[in-house]
């Protein structure tokens, strides 16, 4: 279990606290909104406080986390401040919330390790989603390659992966495939790993992954 602290309890410091806490992680929250502490406290070590004030941050422990989530959109010098704090004070992995392609610069500049964009990143997600029918959900992991969920090609429908030629026609590999079940379509799909000769049939969804071009070329 890593211990891992997070600043800032707008919707996405909140959303993501609580997503990792469901999943068995120790979560150390920190913001200024008592209200937002005090429901936080739910399912995470919440505290009230300003993160940047370097003291803050030490009495929430966040010296003892393994990653730490700097979740400030908004206040860039805050977003600036925090991050810094988090550095100093020897967090191996700092991850910051940029809200432009500036804003991410200068918190690389700062310190941080990773930077995230999440306002950006589901817009574009959306947007592929809308103008290309067959994604269903993007995820692009380095420049220039993704991870997709796509519905099932027409041309291959019925066909086994190997008759499909999937990969050498489409251009993308099939990781697995998420099937619903016949008799009750309100369960959760089933995650098959598919071999040659599975065949793919009408509602299956196959999760891709190759280059974001092969992607786009779907539509």
């Amino acid at each position: 279990m890593k211990r891992i602290g997070i600043i800032g309890a707008g919707r996405f410091g909140l959303s993501l606290a609580e997503s990792l806490a469901n999943a068995g992680q120790e979560v150390v929250l920190v913001d200024r909104n008592r209200p937002a502490m005090q429901s936080a406290s739910e399912f995470a070590t919440a505290m009230q406080g300003d993160a940047t004030q370097p003291h803050v941050l030490e009495e929430a422990g966040f010296g003892e986390c393994d990653l730490a989530v700097v979740a400030i959109g908004s206040n860039i010098e805050a977003s600036m401040m925090a991050t810094a704090n988090c550095k100093e004070l020897g967090i191996p992995n700092v991850v910051s919330k940029a809200s432009s392609e500036l804003h991410g610069k200068i918190l690389r500049r700062i310190g941080a390790d990773n930077v995230i964009y999440p306002d950006r990143d589901s817009a574009n997600r959306l947007a592929r989603a809308i103008a290309n029918h067959n994604v269903i959900d993007f995820l692009e992991v380095s420049d220039g390659y993704s991870i997709a969920e796509i519905s099932v090609p027409s041309s291959a429908v019925g066909k086994s992966l190997a008759e499909s030629s999937f990969r050498s026609t489409v251009g993308l590999s099939v990781l697995c495939v998420r099937r619903s079940d016949p008799d009750d379509p309100a369960k959760p799909r089933k995650v098959l790993i598919p071999q040659a000769q599975d065949v793919l049939t009408p509602g299956d969804r196959l999760i891709v992954f190759g280059e974001t071009s092969k992607l786009d070329a779907l539509s």
